[in-house]
C-alpha cells in the first residue's frame, strides 16, 4: 500500500482501500497510517480527514500519528484554525502531542504571521517537558527573521544552546539573511565568520546569501571576493549564487563583467532563471542596448523560460524611453491578447510613454483598460496623467483627476 501513495495515485490507494474492505478484510492502524500520510503529502488534506472520521466508527481508534499526518497537512495548506480544532479534538481523546504536533502547528501560526501564537506554542512545549528539536527552533528563527524581528531571534537562539542544541548551518543561514534584512551587515558577516569557529561549515547557500546581501547594498568588491573564495574551496555557485552576483554588477553599472559569469554559467550547467534574465534585460535597457535586450527576451522564451510581468515591464520601459513607442505597444498588446497577467507597474509604463508622446487619448484609453482588467491606478499613475493634462492645458481633466486621486486616498 505504501507503494501506491505516490503523487497522482491516491485514487488507486483509496479504490484498492475499499476493495479489500469489500472483501471482508479489515486494514490495521498501520496501513490507515500509511494511507493517510500518503493523500496528505499529494495535497489530498480533505480526503485524510474522511478517512479519519471513517475509522473512528470502526475498531481502530485514530492515533497520534494520523492526527499529527493530518494536522501538519492542514498547516501547509494554512488551515491553521482546522488544525488547530483538530488539535484541541486530539487532546480531549487523551491523546498526547508530541514535538511532531507542535512543530506542525508552530509552522502554520508562523506561515499566517502569528508569530506571538507561535512562540506561546514553545514556551507551553517546555513547559510540557517536550523537547523542540533544531526544525523546531529553524521554523520559528525563519519567520522572526523575515518579519525583521533580529532581537526576538536571537533570544530563541539563547534558548535553542540553552538546550544543548547545536545551530546547524540552516539556522546560522537564516539567521544571516535576518541581519541583512535590517541592514545589520557588521552582524551578518560575524555570523558568516562565527559559524566556522563554531564546527559548521557555511555552504554554497550561505555563500549566496552573503553574496546577496553584499550585492544589495553596493559592497560588489566584497561579493566578488566572496565568490572567488567559493572556487578557491572548489565549491560550485549555483544559479543563485551567480543571479545575486549579476544583478549586482548590472546595477553597479558593471556589465562588461557580466557576459563572463554568463559563460561560466553555461560551462557548468547552472541555468539562467527569469530572474537571472530580468536583471540583464534591465541593464541593457538602462544603457540603452534595445536589440540586446531583446535579443535575450526572445532567448529566454526560446529556452521555455516564461517572462514574468517584471520582465514584461522591463522591457517596455525600456522600449518607451529609448523613443519606440509603436514596438512597446506592439509587445503590450501582444502578451495582453495572450493572456499573459500584467499589473499596475506594466500599465504605468506604458500610459506614460503616452503622454511623453502627446498622445493623452490613447492613454486615457489604456487607462479605461487597465481598470477594467482589475488593475487599479496608483499614485504614479495618478500623477503621470495629471502632469501630462496640466502640459497640455486640459486643466480640467487634471483638477477632476486629482480629486479623483484625493478621493481615493493616494495624495
Amino acid at each position: 500500500m505504501k507503494g501506491l501513495c505516490l503523487k497522482g495515485e491516491v485514487n488507486k490507494a483509496l479504490n484498492f482501500h475499499d476493495k479489500v474492505l469489500a472483501q471482508g478484510f479489515r486494514l490495521d492502524e498501520i496501513s490507515y497510517g500509511i494511507l493517510i500520510n500518503g493523500v496528505c503529502k499529494i495535497g489530498e488534506t480533505r480526503a485524510g480527514i474522511r478517512l479519519l472520521r471513517m475509522i473512528e466508527g470502526g475498531s481502530i481508534k485514530p492515533n497520534l500519528i494520523m492526527y499529527s499526518t493530518i494536522i501538519d497537512s492542514l498547516c501547509k495548506d494554512n488551515l491553521v484554525n482546522e488544525a488547530c480544532d483538530l488539535y484541541s479534538e486530539m487532546v480531549v481523546k487523551g491523546i498526547s502531542p508530541d514535538v511532531v504536533t507542535y512543530t506542525s502547528l508552530i509552522y502554520g501560526f508562523c506561515i499566517v504571521g502569528q508569530l506571538i501564537k507561535a512562540i506561546g506554542l514553545l514556551n507551553e512545549m517546555v513547559l510540557k517537558n517536550i523537547k523542540p528539536d533544531i526544525y523546531t527552533y529553524s521554523i520559528l528563527i525563519d519567520a522572526l527573521c523575515k518579519e525583521g524581528k533580529v532581537k526576538e531571534t536571537r533570544n530563541v537562539l539563547a534558548v535553542m544552546v540553552k538546550a544543548c542544541l547545536k545551530p546547524d548551518v540552516i539556522v546560522w543561514s537564516t539567521l544571516m539573511d535576518g541581519y541583512f534584512l535590517v541592514n545589520e551587515v557588521k552582524h551578518a558577516k560575524h555570523v558568516f565568520y562565527t559559524m566556522t569557529l563554531m564546527g559548521v561549515t557555511p555552504d554554497v547557500h550561505c555563500y549566496s546569501i552573503m553574496i546577496h546581501g553584499l550585492c544589495k547594498i553596493k559592497r560588489v568588491d566584497n561579493a566578488m571576493n566572496l565568490f572567488q573564495e567559493m572556487h578557491q574551496k572548489n565549491m560550485v555557485p549555483d544559479t543563485v549564487t551567480y543571479t545575486s552576483l549579476i544583478a549586482g554588477l548590472c546595477k553597479s553599472g558593471r556589465i562588461s563583467y557580466v557576459w563572463d559569469l554568463i559563460d561560466e554559467m553555461h560551462d557548468t550547467g547552472q541555468p539562467l532563471d527569469v530572474i537571472t534574465y530580468n536583471n540583464l534585460i534591465d541593464a541593457l535597457c538602462k544603457n540603452r542596448h534595445l536589440d540586446k535586450a531583446i535579443e535575450f527576451f526572445n532567448k529566454m522564451k526560446d529556452r521555455g523560460i516564461r517572462p514574468n510581468v517584471y520582465t514584461f515591464t522591463i522591457l517596455l520601459d525600456g522600449l518607451c524611453k529609448c523613443g519606440k513607442l509603436k514596438n512597446a505597444l506592439e509587445v503590450f498588446l501582444d502578451h495582453l491578447t495572450k493572456g499573459y497577467c500584467l499589473n499596475a507597474k506594466t500599465y504605468t509604463v506604458m500610459i506614460n510613454g503616452l503622454c511623453k508622446e502627446g498622445l493623452l487619448d490613447e492613454a486615457s484609453a489604456l487607462w479605461s483598460k487597465m481598470e477594467d482588467n482589475g488593475c487599479i491606478p496608483d499614485a504614479v499613475t495618478f500623477e503621470i496623467m495629471i502632469r501630462a493634462f496640466f502640459e497640455e492645458d486640459e486643466n480640467d481633466k487634471a483638477e477632476k483627476l486629482l480629486y479623483e486621486m484625493i478621493a481615493r486616498g493616494l495624495l
